[in-house]
């Protein structure tokens, strides 16, 4: 039988969550868990917007641009 996959991502990118509280670091995991459960995978990128974004490190116009960017990189990477 094989073992469930598990997201352990404060493990992966430790130095992400630095400077998050644990309310902060709970509700980023959260986040990113709703969307893995249905199939997607996060990246190092990702977290690292999510976690700059609930550390207050960029606000939500430069949370959207990086998002947005992500975005075309993948879709011009489907191409």
């Amino acid at each position: 039988m094989t073992e469930p996959k598990k997201l352990d991502l404060e493990q992966c990118w430790p130095e992400l969550f630095d400077g998050l509280d644990k309310a902060q670091r709970r509700s980023v995991v959260q986040s990113l868990a709703a969307a893995w459960h249905e199939g997607w995978e996060p990246n190092r990128e990702h977290v690292a917007n999510l976690t700059d974004y609930a550390a207050g490190r960029i606000d939500a116009a430069e949370y959207d641009r990086r998002s947005d960017a992500a975005a075309r990189r993948m879709r011009g990477s489907e191409k």
